[in-house]
């Protein structure tokens, strides 16, 4: 596994800010020691850097993976963040929506959220911006793209997309094999 490089990191932490801001930082130095993003095949990597030394006693062609895939990077060099990442993104997400007990299992299947299904929205949520999707029960589902400001959701159509699905936890049944 190997560290990534300038550019790759930059895009990294500008896809992570999206979703939970300024507390990227807070996924790097935890209390419990020090993490890192490590890369093999396109893939990065969320491990401890305890681990990562570990690991160094292996070749890489013994070695699968160390750590929690976070996402992978596109040919074209963009990051698509995994349901995998759910877990690490939630706690500190900035921006959240809620879902109704209805609409939950249309999103677990991949589809958008429309306003109907939409129980809450944190205020001042702005368009296109990075939000973690949580049942009313506050478990945390998927995360997906704001489609509506937080005032614009307040005035629209029962049927409008408020936001774009991105990931939900379905997908560890449906991809489960594309997903280490």
């Amino acid at each position: 596994m190997k560290r990534l490089s300038e550019e790759r990191t930059r895009v990294l932490f500008e896809k992570l800010s999206k979703y939970i801001g300024p507390n990227v930082k807070q996924l790097i130095d935890r209390p419990d020691g020090t993490y890192c993003f490590r890369e093999k095949r396109d893939r990065v990597y969320y491990v401890s850097e305890k681990i990562m030394k570990l690991a160094e006693n292996f070749s890489p062609e013994q070695l699968v993976c160390a750590g929690t895939c976070f996402g992978k990077f596109s040919k074209s060099n963009k990051f698509k963040l995994h349901i995998t990442a759910l877990a690490y993104l939630a706690p500190y997400a900035q921006y959240k929506i809620w879902l109704k007990p209805s609409a939950e299992q249309q999103f677990l299947y991949g589809n958008h959220i429309s306003k109907s299904g939409m129980g809450r929205i944190t205020e001042n949520t702005p368009k296109y911006q990075g939000v973690i999707v949580y049942s009313m029960g506050d478990l945390p589902l998927g995360f997906g793209v704001a489609a509506r400001s937080t005032a614009e959701c307040k005035l629209s159509d029962p049927l409008t997309t408020v936001c774009f699905h991105q990931a939900d936890i379905g997908e560890y049944i449906r991809c489960e094999d594309t997903l280490l």
